[in-house]
C-alpha cells in the first residue's frame, strides 16, 4: 500500500493531477499506521504482522 501511495504521488505530481496526489497521500498515510501498528505486535486485519 505505501509502494502504490508513492507510485499515485509520483505520477500525480509529475502528470499534475491533484486527485492522483491526494489519494497518494491518503494510501502513504494508511500503509504507514497499518506497518507500524502490525510492527508493534497488534493483530491488524486478523494477521499478527502487516508487510
Amino acid at each position: 500500500m505505501i509502494v502504490l501511495g508513492v507510485i499515485l504521488l509520483v505520477i500525480g505530481l509529475v502528470a499534475g493531477i491533484s486527485v492522483l496526489w491526494t489519494i497518494g497521500i491518503i494510501l502513504v498515510a494508511v500503509g504507514l499506521v497499518l506497518w507500524l501498528l502490525g510492527s508493534m505486535g497488534r493483530a491488524v486485519g486478523g494477521r499478527r504482522h502487516y508487510w
